[in-house]
């Protein structure tokens, strides 16, 4: 029998909603992105946490939330195990992703729904990091599948996955975008010609996309005379993804105009985004990695923008007239876009411009919908340091979670000492003990050690493994411990040093790698500064909530940067690729509706459109056998060279199965098999690929043929 193929989606069919799907090839369970929305909702993930157990491996296309924002709750509170694939800079860009959405809402709450060290968790140790067209074989339960990643040309890194099986090639291509931009080239879709399965998106499926000068024309046109009127734009982004598009066509044109309003990219991880954009060249356009070869010109080596990636930094600019901020996040659900939105909202001078459809119920959603609202109810929160009775009683309460009395001492150490006299504590046989003795009882009774008051190795223990070797004043009573007491690996060689320890610190660009700056990451960079940090060790605080109405009286205006095929061109390419059967997902219930009755009616006929828990089987109808070449036959085997492939005529005779039910192949004139026809020495000769004219007519010529053109054929 062939491969079984089976898809079923968890998440993302029949809406706009983020991408999660299960594929199965016989016993081996893919899960195709993992993604979530800036709300986090935990209740989006209750088909994935029932599934968790029977996933083998995770294919992340894109490193945005939508395709997956989820995997450190998944790997941090569902326990989820596979190896997760992708490219390098969705790996990269997806850390940065995930730490913007931590950072901006610890700031404004007690966000706990997943941390920095979950984050940590999934892309340090779970990550496989894979080039374009590289063909990854997967061993031990997924034996004999192939995964290779190309580019799908809509997000820096982003994939379109090819997974083979013996004849079953499955393709799973979602926001992929033809278009050559000016940091990515386009995707290599149309490269696959016939492939068993085709799985992809209907999102753009209904909307047609104007042509790329107009775009870019409207575009800085509306924020040219937003600034000349004396007003600020806003233009709400993602961390890392098609932010870096925006970013290189306003450098080069206030390069060009050499404009003096300020420009600014603010994000939490603005530095670092920028940094790993600048190291990431060769997975863009052949424009940017060329004239980075030539010159040595990095295209993200920006001039004109400002990089601040806190509030405080922002305000410290001081600038009070016409500006342009790249803000994070794009839906208008968090982070610093919503608090400019707020303030700037009421001024009808300012503009806000959205550069790609906000998720469906976001904020950013409401504002895109025609007519556009005169007013929004937002609510907004912030955190406040506990002061007062607030604080006396956290405090208490604390001390009683601790079993600490109101003056901060324990009670095993308030009952030991309770009894000790002037000449030292009472011991059990009626003497006193000597100070040496007193502090090995309590401090033995304080770690629960339980060593006799008399035995001087209960202290000796205690200094070893709680004081490292710090002595107590002799008449000491009470345990002490040093303050500053630091904790250290040793190895075989012994103490372990770190290298990064004696570097002098890079002020501005480090990289992200773990949730302190004094947690290194495997390539040495630096997680959140000290003001973050100080944002996660921040002491007492509550979060106070307040609605409040926004009166819109600024400019909102849409222009496409999705950087994603519109629907015109999906289905020129859909028909090119000809897959012979298909599965749409991820687009709204019209879309989808639209794409299956287009793609029924001049691509294929088998097209699925299934719903969430649904499963369907897309099994090719062919059986597959695996057959062995024998020494005998390969060693009779002449090979021709056509391009990159070997061919061979071979001519044998399928045998019996053996013990590995895999079956031989003989020539046929081996003694084994009767009454076989004599081989045929010779063949036909054939010829494998498509002729072109041009080139049978310079074959032709360079053989001294003559060829002339008509018009309906070359003679």
């Amino acid at each position: 029998m062939g491969t079984k193929v089976k898809f079923m989606p968890l998440c993302g069919v029949h809406s706009e909603a983020p991408l999660c799907y299960l594929l199965q090839l016989d016993d081996f369970t893919f899960l195709l992105d993992c993604g979530w929305n800036d709300s986090f909702d935990t209740n989006l993930l209750k088909p994935l946490q029932s599934v968790v157990k029977d996933i083998d491996a995770v294919l992340i296309s894109h490193p945005d939330t939508a395709h997956l924002g989820a995997l450190p709750y998944a790997y941090g509170k569902l326990d989820l195990k596979a190896p997760v694939y992708c490219t390098r800079p969705v790996h990269k860009l997806g850390i940065l992703y995930m730490y913007d959405h931590v950072l901006a809402r610890l700031a404004v709450s007690k966000f706990n729904t997943f941390t920095l060290d979950d984050i940590d968790g999934v892309f340090e140790k779970s990550i496989v990091d894979l080039k374009y067209s590289q063909h990854l074989q997967l061993t031990g339960k997924g034996e004999g599948i192939t995964i290779t990643a190309y580019a799908a040309g809509h997000l820096l890194g982003g994939t379109v996955w090819k997974i083979t099986k013996d004849t079953e090639d499955i393709i799973y291509a979602v926001d992929y975008h033809h278009r050559k931009e000016r940091h990515l080239s386009g995707t290599v879709l149309e490269t696959f010609v016939r492939p068993a399965v085709l799985i992809t998106d209907a999102y753009n499926a209904l909307s047609n996309q104007a042509f790329k000068k107009e775009r870019d024309h409207l575009f800085i046109d509306s924020i040219m005379s937003t600034l000349r009127g004396n007003g600020s734009v806003l233009i709400p982004v993602e961390t890392a993804g098609r932010v870096l598009e925006l970013i290189l066509y306003l450098e080069q044109h206030w390069a060009t105009e050499r404009l003096a309003y300020p420009l600014v990219f603010l994000t939490h991880v603005s530095y670092h985004t920028i940094d790993t954009a600048k190291s990431s060249l060769e997975w863009m356009s052949d424009t940017i990695s060329k004239t980075f070869d030539t010159s040595r010109d990095n295209a993200f080596e920006v001039k004109y923008i400002n990089l601040k990636h806190s509030r405080e930094e922002f305000d410290s600019m001081l600038t009070k007239g016409p500006q342009v901020v790249l803000a994070s996040t794009a839906s208008l659900e968090a982070g610093f876009a919503r608090d400019l939105f707020v303030e700037w909202a009421g001024d009808p001078k300012n503009l806000v411009l959205f550069t790609e459809r906000g998720p469906a119920g976001t904020l950013a959603r409401v504002l895109q919908a025609e007519p556009a609202p005169k007013a929004v109810k937002v609510v907004m929160s912030k955190k406040v340091r506990l002061e007062g009775e607030e604080l006396q009683a956290y405090e208490e309460e604390q001390r009683k979670l601790k079993g600490l009395d109101a003056a901060g001492t324990s009670p095993a150490t308030d009952t030991v000492m309770e009894n000790a006299g002037e000449d030292g504590p009472e011991r059990t046989d009626g003497g006193t003990q000597s100070a040496e003795a007193a502090e090995g009882q309590v401090l033995d009774q304080v770690a629960g050690l339980r060593a006799p008051p008399n035995v001087n190795g209960g202290v000796n223990r205690l200094r070893e493994t709680f004081c490292d070797g710090f002595t107590p004043p002799a008449k000491a009573v009470a345990p002490m411990f040093p303050d500053d007491r630091v904790m250290t690996d040793w190895d075989e060689y012994g103490e372990v040093i770190n290298p990064d320890d004696y570097k002098a610190p890079e002020a501005d660009h480090m990289e992200v790698g773990s949730p302190s700056a004094a947690n290194k990451d495997a390539n040495g960079g630096q997680g959140v500064d000290e003001g973050q940090e100080e944002m996660l060790d921040e002491g007492p605080t509550k979060v106070v909530m307040e609605e409040i109405t926004v009166q819109v009286k600024s400019k909102l205006q849409y222009v496409d940067f999705e950087g994603r095929s519109d629907g015109r061109s999906m289905k020129t390419i859909l028909a090119h690729v000809a897959p012979l059967k298909m599965i749409l997902v991820h687009g709204s219930a019209e879309a989808t509706e639209h794409l299956r009755q287009y793609c029924i009616r001049n691509i294929c006929p088998h097209v699925h459109a299934p719903r969430i828990g649904e499963w369907v089987e897309v099994s090719s109808d062919t059986n597959v056998f695996k057959v062995r070449l024998t020494e005998k036959l390969m060693t009779e085997v002449i090979f021709k060279k056509l391009g990159d492939y070997e061919v061979a005529w071979v001519d044998g005779v399928v045998g019996k199965p053996e013990e590995d039910d895999v079956l031989p192949l003989w020539p046929c004139n081996d003694g084994t098999v009767e009454d076989e026809p004599a081989p045929q020495k010779a063949h036909k000769a054939i010829f494998i690929g498509e002729v072109r004219l041009a080139d049978f007519k310079q074959l032709l010529t360079a053989k001294g043929v003559q060829v002339r053109a008509s018009k309906d054929r070359t003679t």
